[in-house]
């Protein structure tokens, strides 16, 4: 299934107070600790944003999901995997996200 479509079909959208300019979509581990701080944290901003929690869809989709995130960014890859039309940030970092977000 082709990136675009598992956006479409997985992405859970979170609605916030805040409309953003930058379209936020983030890669999660439903377990992950990071992954639920990252959460929160644009919840706590009221942010809109949309993410996919990469353990819970099938393993092809998951392996489409991160050999398209490794080519296009070309980055490690680590969780929370933040993505914005400004870059990216891999790993769990709030003040990088504002960064990019511009607020």
């Amino acid at each position: 299934m082709p990136i675009e479509e598992i956006i479409k079909n997985f992405a859970i959208d979170v609605e916030g107070e805040e409309e953003e300019e930058e379209n936020i979509l983030i890669f999660t581990l439903s377990t992950c600790q990071w992954c639920k701080k990252c959460k929160r944290f644009l919840n706590e901003k009221k942010m809109k944003y949309r993410y996919i929690d990469v353990d819970k869809i099938d393993p092809k989709d998951k392996a489409t999901i991160l050999n398209h995130l490794k080519s296009t960014y070309q980055s490690r890859i680590s969780y929370p995997f933040f993505v914005c039309e400004s870059g990216h940030v891999s790993g769990y970092n709030p003040n990088k996200y504002m960064e990019l977000l511009k607020k």
